[in-house]
């Protein structure tokens, strides 16, 4: 099964088009920009509490029969975290100190 590949940062909604090289994900898919991750999240999934990793990306030409962005678009729902900024601010306070190794 081939990654979403969501639209947008889940925080800040800024537009994560699938050749993006400042998409961030979780391992649920959890999509935010670098500057969200860095800067608002520190490197904690306001979601599960997991760490990010930047988002592979999708070959846009077909290399192997029917796999590319084309045969395999990326996903056009765009999704935003339902958690208010105290929310994820007392949740990324809570998990910062230990590693996402650790969570």
């Amino acid at each position: 099964m081939a990654l979403e590949l969501r639209p947008n940062c889940e925080w800040c909604d800024r537009d994560l088009p699938p050749a993006s090289t400042d998409a961030r994900i979780c391992s649920y898919e959890c999509t935010f920009c670098a500057r969200c991750v860095a800067e608002v999240l520190h490197d904690v999934c306001p979601n599960c509490g997991g760490g990010f990793t930047p988002r592979p990306l999708r070959p846009a030409g077909e290399w192997r029969p029917g796999l590319s962005l084309a045969k395999r678009p990326a996903s056009t729902r765009r999704v935003r975290t339902s958690y208010t900024a105290a929310d994820v601010d007392a949740f990324v306070a809570s998990l910062r100190p230990v590693p996402p190794s650790q969570r």
